[in-house]
C-alpha cells in the first residue's frame, strides 16, 4: 500500500484530462441523442431536474465537503505510512450511513425537493414526471459518493486512470439506454431514470476494484466514530456549508429557468458545452493539485508547492482561455452543429447559443477557482472558502432574480458568470495571507498575459473563418464546425508560439517526463 512516487504534474494532468475528455465527448453524444429524441420538452426538462437532485447532494457530500477534507488527511497518512487503510474504511462506512438515511428521507420528500429545484413545474406534467424520475434516480447518490471517496484514495496514491475513466461509464450506459428504449418501444424517460442508479453501481464497482488492486480494499463493516472521523467532520463542516451555498446557486438558476418551458434544457446543454474545457482542464488540475500540495506541505517544501501552483495555473489558462474566446465568438455554429436535429429546432439552438456565450465569459474564472481552492483545502482551511461562497451566493441570487424580468432565462447564466468571477477574485485575495508561497512565479504571470493575447488573436482568426465557411455550414453543419475547430487549434498553436505564450516542444517534453 505504499504510495507511488509523486507523478509529474504535466503527465498527471494529461492522464486525468484525456479520460475526462473521453467522458465529456461521450456526454456530448449522450446529450445529442437526448435532444434529438426528446427535444426541449417536458420529459427532458423533468429528467434533468430529477438527475440534478442526487448530483446536487453528491457535490455536497462527496466531491465537495467530504473529499476536500478527506483527501488532505488521507494523503498525509499515506505519506507517513500511518493507518491510511483503516481511516479510509471508517470514512467510507460513516459516509455510507449518512447517505442511506438521506436517500430514505429524500425519496419520501421528493415532491418538496422537486418544487425546491423547479417551482415553475407546479401544476403541469413536468412535476409528476420529475417526482417519478427523482425517486428512481436518487439512490445514485449512495453509489457515486462512495465512488468519489474511492477516487480520492486512488488520486492520493498517484493512481489516476480508473477514477478518471469511471464517469465515462455513465455516458456509455445512457447512450445504450436511449438505443434500447427506441428499439424496444419502451418509455424513454423511465429507461433513462432507471439507468442512473445502474450507472452509479457500475462506477462504484470499477473504482472499488482499482482501489482493491492498489491495496485499499474497503469492505462493509460497522460504522465507528473515531477521533480522526470527528476531526474529519470538523474540517468538512464548513466545506459542507460552502458546498450547500454552491448548490443554492444551482437552485436559483433552476428556479429562474423553470419559469420558461424548455429553458432548463437550453441551460443544461449550454452548461455541457462550457463544462467540456472546464471538466477536462479544471477537474484535472483540481484532482492532481490537491494531493500534490498536501504532500508538499507535509514535506515542508513550500517552494515546490509554489512551482506546482504556478504550473497548474499556466496549464489551466493555456487551454481554457482560447476555449472561452471560441465560445464567445462562434456559439451559434457550435450549438447548431452539435444539437440541432430531430426535435431540437432553430429556436432552441438560438436560445442555447446565448447561454453558451454568457458562460464562456466566466470560463476562465471557473477554472481558476479549481486552481486556488486547493491552496486552502491542502491547509485544512475550509472556513475561508465557505465565507467566499456565501458572498458569491448573494451576488448570484441578486443578479438572477433581479435580471429575470428584463432578460428571462439568460439571467441565470449571467448570475453564474458574475458570481464565478467574484469567487475567484475573493479566493485569490484571501490566499495572499499565506505569503509568497501561494503567489504565481514571475515567469508564469508573464506567460499568462501572452496566453490571453494569443487567444484574442485566435478569436479574430476564428471569427473571419466562420464568415468564410458560411457556405460550408449551409450544406453540412458538421463539416463546417470541424473545419472551424481545426482553424482555431492551428491558429492558436502558431500564435501561442509567436507571442511566446508556450513552446510546443516544451509541452511535449514535459508530458513525456
Amino acid at each position: 500500500m505504499a504510495p507511488r512516487p509523486a507523478p509529474r504534474l504535466a503527465r498527471a494532468f494529461a492522464t486525468v484530462g484525456v479520460w475526462t475528455m473521453l467522458s465529456r465527448v461521450l456526454g456530448f453524444v449522450r446529450d445529442v441523442a437526448f435532444a434529438a429524441v426528446l427535444g426541449a420538452g417536458p420529459v427532458f426538462d423533468a429528467f434533468i431536474v430529477a438527475f440534478s437532485l442526487p448530483n446536487l447532494f453528491r457535490r455536497l457530500f462527496a466531491e465537495g465537503a467530504f473529499n476536500m477534507a478527506f483527501v488532505p488527511m488521507f494523503s498525509k497518512k499515506v505519506e507517513k505510512g500511518d493507518g491510511a487503510l483503516p481511516f479510509a474504511r471508517d470514512a467510507a462506512m460513516g459516509l455510507a450511513t449518512i447517505l442511506i438515511v438521506l436517500t430514505v428521507i429524500a425519496t419520501a420528500a421528493m415532491p418538496l425537493l422537486v418544487l425546491a429545484m423547479a417551482s415553475g413545474f407546479a401544476g403541469d406534467e413536468r412535476f409528476d414526471l420529475a417526482v417519478l424520475y427523482g425517486r428512481i434516480a436518487f439512490p445514485y447518490i449512495l453509489f457515486i459518493s462512495l465512488a468519489a471517496l474511492l477516487s480520492g484514495v486512488l488520486n492520493a496514491t498517484g493512481r489516476f486512470v480508473a477514477a478518471a475513466a469511471a464517469p465515462a461509464l455513465l455516458n456509455v450506459l445512457f447512450v445504450a439506454a436511449v438505443a434500447l428504449a427506441l428499439h424496444s418501444g419502451l418509455d424513454v424517460g423511465l429507461v433513462l431514470a432507471w439507468t442512473v442508479p445502474i450507472a452509479g453501481a457500475a462506477q462504484l464497482a470499477l473504482v472499488w476494484w482499482a482501489a482493491a488492486r492498489a491495496g485499499y480494499r474497503l469492505v462493509p463493516g460497522r460504522p465507528r466514530i473515531t477521533p480522526e472521523l470527528k476531526r474529519l467532520a470538523v474540517i468538512a463542516a464548513p466545506a459542507a456549508l460552502a458546498g450547500g451555498v454552491v448548490q443554492v446557486n444551482l437552485l436559483v438558476g433552476r428556479q429562474v429557468a423553470s419559469r420558461t418551458e424548455g429553458a432548463i434544457t437550453w441551460l443544461s446543454l449550454a452548461d455541457r458545452l462550457y463544462q467540456l474545457p472546464l471538466g477536462v482542464v479544471g477537474i484535472a488540475v483540481g484532482v492532481v493539485l490537491l494531493p500534490e500540495l498536501s504532500r508538499r506541505l507535509s514535506d515542508g517544501d513550500a517552494a515546490a508547492g509554489r512551482r506546482s501552483l504556478s504550473r497548474a495555473a499556466e496549464f489551466a489558462l493555456a487551454l481554457t482561455v482560447p476555449a472561452a474566446v471560441a465560445l464567445l465568438v462562434v456559439p451559434l455554429p457550435l450549438v447548431s452543429a452539435l444539437f440541432q436535429r430531430g426535435a431540437f429546432g432553430p429556436d432552441d439552438t438560438a436560445a442555447t447559443a446565448v447561454a453558451v456565450a454568457i458562460y464562456g465569459l466566466g470560463l476562465p474564472a471557473f477554472v481558476l477557482q479549481k486552481v486556488w481552492q486547493p491552496v486552502f483545502f491542502a491547509r485544512e482551511d475550509t472556513r475561508t472558502p465557505f465565507r467566499i461562497a456565501v458572498a458569491a451566493m448573494v451576488v448570484n441570487a441578486a443578479l438572477a432574480f433581479g435580471l429575470m424580468p428584463a432578460i428571462g432565462f439568460a439571467a441565470a447564466a449571467v448570475a453564474t458568470t458574475v458570481a464565478g468571477w467574484a469567487t475567484f477574485l475573493l479566493l485569490a485575495r484571501a490566499a495572499r495571507r499565506h505569503g509568497e508561497d501561494v503567489r504565481l512565479l514571475p515567469d508564469a504571470k508573464a506567460r499568462i498575459w501572452r496566453i490571453v493575447l494569443a487567444s484574442l488573436a485566435m478569436g479574430v482568426v476564428v471569427w473571419g473563418a466562420n464568415l468564410a465557411l458560411l457556405p460550408v455550414f449551409g450544406t453540412s453543419r458538421t463539416l463546417g464546425i470541424v473545419a472551424l475547430v481545426a482553424v482555431g487549434i492551428l491558429s492558436y498553436g502558431l500564435l501561442g508560439q509567436l507571442f511566446g505564450a508556450f513552446r510546443l516542444r516544451d509541452l511535449v517534453n514535459s508530458a513525456r517526463r
